[in-house]
């Protein structure tokens, strides 16, 4: 029941200027409009359950209760965080009951990833048969925290971070309402939008802290950043946001681009991942994609590891810094990469087969009259320092699986194997 006084309760501004129809609901046009995938369903006043995928604060609560509004449903939120069985029970048994009086029932789970499996699975019968509408809202990549059977019964739709123009135009409304504009320079606007990181509601909430300095001091850039709390980088260790920020580093050093590498390096540091993670996938790269292009690229990563373990953050961080700029300027190469795949599968067809002889050590009476190491040519003995003797197995033809790129030392080792292949058939032939 609303209380009499209720109306004369502060609301914070965020709650004020929140959104009265849809068309009001800012940078989810993509969606919202009448030509998109939400705007079509709401024009033909046919909801199809769905989820609403997007970062905090870009609108998902407001355009579920919008959508509940613009087709005449009874709109029931929920948190998967407060609530558990029981509270759907009741939910659900309700929502029966007015579908027998005519009305249907649109049921907003926020943060539907906390649900486990089994009751994720409790939502599937009600959806089925019409009960209910389901949004659920999440932050986290559905195809990781949802379950299967709900995916197939559910619409995706991801909502963006809201980007510069949809942050402007919150801040114009947010003057309106406070009715002056921000003591704010032009730079020091800028840098607010950027503070709110594409968080709407994480902006108004710094309006409403500025909107209590006085109107006759400007505030540039430095005081701003004093005056108010800057928001959090978004990354969660455990979730999405790690895999995405560690695969745009790789392919920023796979892709010899040092300033994004940099950037992306930046990023996971300043948004708490354990930077020996950060190496461990750095050896990886310079295994992986330089090799023997530089051999001294995995020189350079371990002696990284080696000075982050001596000094810790933040003076360590340089180590790994160096490193990553060592690793995006070097040459590329996937020959070693390559080579030890084919290596491992040439290994698994051809089973169990021996080495020839001469590739044996006899160190025993026995192994020597078995002819173990007969015909042995020791090639620092010879006069190329190369004897071409086969060591692959007698009843298994010579297989090529490295193959220099030519670029950077590979190119030096591609001429030392030329010339070894060509000495090989000379000897072959004589």
């Amino acid at each position: 029941m609303t209380s009499l006084f209720e109306h004369q309760a502060p609301r914070p501004l965020a709650d004020r200027l929140r959104p009265k129809k849809l068309s009001e609901v800012v940078g989810q046009d993509h969606l919202l409009s009448e030509d998109g995938a939400i705007g079509r369903m709401v024009k033909a006043r046919r909801l199809a359950s769905m989820v609403l995928w997007g970062p905090p604060g870009c609108g998902k609560t407001t355009i579920a209760r919008l959508l509940a509004e613009a087709t005449s449903m009874h709109f029931e939120p929920l948190s998967a965080v407060f609530s558990g069985v029981a509270d759907l029970r009741k939910i659900f048994d309700a929502a029966k009951k007015r579908r027998v009086g005519g009305q249907g029932t649109l049921l907003f789970v926020d943060e539907i990833h906390r649900f486990n499996r089994a009751q994720q699975d409790g939502f599937l019968p009600f959806v089925e048969d019409g009960t209910v509408v389901l949004i659920g809202a999440t932050t986290e990549n559905p195809s990781f925290e949802l379950n299967g059977a709900l995916l197939s019964r559910a619409q995706v739709f991801v909502l963006r971070r809201l980007d510069d123009a949809a942050l402007e135009l919150l801040l114009g409304r947010a003057e309106a309402e406070i009715g002056r504009k921000l003591p704010l320079d032009a730079e020091a606007r800028n840098a607010l939008k950027a503070m709110a990181d594409g968080d709407g509601r994480f902006l108004l909430n710094l309006v409403e802290e500025l909107a209590t300095l006085p109107e006759d001091e400007i505030l540039d850039t430095a005081r701003l950043t004093t005056a108010v709390q800057q928001r959090a980088p978004l990354y969660d260790k455990a979730q999405e946001g790690h895999y995405n920020l560690i695969s745009a580093l790789h392919k920023s050093v796979r892709s010899s681009d040092a300033d994004a590498a940099l950037y992306w390096l930046s990023r996971m540091l300043a948004g708490g991942e354990h930077p020996i993670y950060i190496l461990r996938r750095m050896v990886r790269m310079a295994t992986e994609d330089i090799g023997l292009a530089d051999p001294q690229a995995l020189a350079q990563t371990i002696a990284a590891w080696d000075a982050y373990e001596r000094l810790g953050s933040p003076e360590g961080d340089l180590a790994i810094a160096q490193a990553t700029i060592y690793l995006a300027t070097a040459p590329k190469s996937v020959a070693a990469y390559v080579a030890f795949g084919a290596s491992q599968r040439a290994a698994k067809e051809t089973g169990s087969l021996m080495p020839p002889k001469h590739s044996l050590n006899a160190p025993t009476r026995l192994m020597k009259e078995l002819g173990y190491s007969d015909g042995y040519v020791y090639d620092p003995h010879t006069e190329e320092g190369f004897s071409g003797q086969n060591h692959f197995p007698d009843e298994m033809p010579r297989r090529t699986f490295y193959r220099p790129v030519d670029r950077g030392f590979e190119r030096e080792i591609r001429k030392r194997l030329d010339y070894w292949e060509k000495l090989r058939q000379r000897k072959q032939e004589t």
